[in-house]
């Protein structure tokens, strides 16, 4: 796996470069290009060009089994050596600071980023001559140096930004589409989870590389990463998804609670993909006493608003307006979980929480009914925890499961008969819930009803609803 000194700065890339002896006079050679880009002096535009025009003299001089030689032996084998040339050069054409990068430093940066891609275009080219030569083995071990940090520049440079040109925007796509050749994938996707299963993918290989950019203090330092990490995230979807939660949840969050409301939308995001094609509830609250270790409450003050808060806001937010039956359900299957976790402080989400029980309990969801089983759940344990809250809000409600009762039993055949029983029961328990919490106003709103309604299953739910709130068994009859 590739380590974090991929997105270290230049003083410390500098220090690092020479590590143990280069293997050969090829190896000197490159260290020594390195260390000049990696100078102050490369700030200057002639020498910066001459390092470029060194190294790329030095790529194009360097047979194939010369460059790929010496890996794991004692001393620093050519793979290491590019993977760190790959690295110095991802580094020297990243964008600067936000502040910084207006006019004139963005367009250094397209002219740094064209030039550094038509280099790598060069390195891959002689990866893929030594992949079709069978003559050189070890070119794998050199490309799986080489295919992280040419996978963040490519991405940093192809997405629509303003430290793009047309140019840079150009050549990045080239190199993304050589990478993409060379490694054998067919895909983006396939790049990052693996063609196939007995493949592991390159997605921890670039998740660990952009780690060091993605903390509370650095992630602002250099605005691409932001966008790789994004962009990175939102090919990759289940299941593959599931086993990096760690890795990606955090920053996630992070981008999504600043200020900035280009930062929001673009966390907002990232944390919708998550929620979508990750097993979220398994992952995601057993995360969340880790990631939320420092916020004790105190007393004396409001408690303080929780990552779990802020995921239950997110998933509430894409609920209400979600009309796609399959994503519906997805989202009510993580509701009950969610609501468990907060318990009473559940009461933070109540007028929207409302307004997805109502709305999801009017719409049918096919023969198993999972949404409305789910969402019933939910209001059950909404009741638990918050019932001081719920008196107010019992004509909705009770209006609500009334209607859903009287669909579901006039319901002729769309909906298997144990399915209907168990809506049924569902809904009535929710009634009866609903009593206690308004000290018994249920049973006598359901008084009228009672006399006029015809369709047998209605009355046994409104006539058990009746006879467990006054404390008497009911048979069913």
């Amino acid at each position: 796996m590739e380590q974090d000194s991929s997105r270290e700065s230049p003083s410390q890339e500098r220090s690092s470069l020479p590590g143990e002896p280069p293997s050969s006079a090829l190896g000197q050679s490159f260290s020594q290009v390195l260390r000049r880009l990696t100078s102050q002096e490369s700030r200057r535009g002639k020498t910066r060009s001459a390092a470029l025009q060194d190294l790329g003299a030095l790529i194009e001089a360097a047979e194939c089994d010369q460059l790929f030689e010496g890996s794991g032996t004692s001393l620093r084998g050519m793979p290491e050596i590019l993977g760190q040339v790959a690295k110095v050069l991802e580094k020297y054409a990243a964008p600067p600071k936000e502040q910084e990068g207006r006019g004139h430093a963005n367009a250094e940066v397209a002219e740094k980023a064209a030039a550094v891609g038509l280099l790598i275009l060069k390195l891959l080219g002689k990866v893929e001559a030594a992949k079709n030569s069978l003559l050189c083995p070890t070119w794998k071990i050199g490309l799986r140096h080489l295919a992280g940090p040419i996978y963040i520049f490519a991405v940093t440079h192809s997405l629509e930004q303003p430290w793009t040109s047309p140019r840079s925007h150009e050549v990045a796509g080239e190199v993304l589409s050589l990478l993409l050749r060379v490694t054998q994938c067919s895909s983006v996707a396939g790049f990052l989870h693996g063609e196939n299963e007995d493949e592991k993918g390159r997605f921890t290989v670039i998740m660990e590389l952009l780690k060091p950019d993605l903390n509370k203090e650095s992630w602002k330092k250099n605005p691409a990463t932001k966008h790789v990490f994004s962009w990175t995230l939102q090919q990759v979807t289940r299941p593959w998804l599931n086993q990096h939660l760690e890795r990606i949840l955090p920053p996630s969050l992070l981008i999504s609670d600043d200020y900035q409301t280009e930062n929001k939308i673009l966390g907002v995001h990232c944390v919708h993909h998550i929620v979508l094609n990750v097993a979220v509830l398994l992952c995601l609250l057993d995360l969340f006493p880790i990631l939320e270790k420092g916020l004790h409450w105190k007393g004396g003050a409001a408690r303080p608003t929780t990552q779990c808060d802020e995921v239950l806001q997110l998933i509430l937010t894409h609920m209400e307006p979600e009309h796609r039956l399959l994503l519906r359900r997805t989202y009510a299957r993580n509701l009950p979980a969610f609501v468990k976790r907060l318990g009473i402080l559940t009461v933070r989400h109540l007028k929207r929480l409302e307004r997805v029980i109502v709305g999801y309990l009017e719409v049918y969801d096919g023969p198993e009914e999972e949404a409305r089983l789910k969402i019933l759940e939910t209001l059950r344990l909404l009741m638990q925890y918050a019932w001081p809250r719920v008196s107010c809000r019992l004509v909705v409600l009770l209006k609500a499961l009334l209607k859903l009762i009287c669909d579901v039993a006039r319901d002729p055949n769309l909906t298997p008969e144990p399915v209907k029983n168990t809506l049924l029961e569902e809904a009535t328990d929710c009634l009866i819930l609903l009593d206690h919490c308004s000290q018994g106003q249920v049973k006598g709103l359901l008084v009228k009803t009672l006399q006029s309604c015809e369709d047998s299953k209605v009355v046994n739910c409104i006539r058990k609803v009746r006879q467990v709130s006054e404390g008497a068994s009911y048979d069913g009859t």
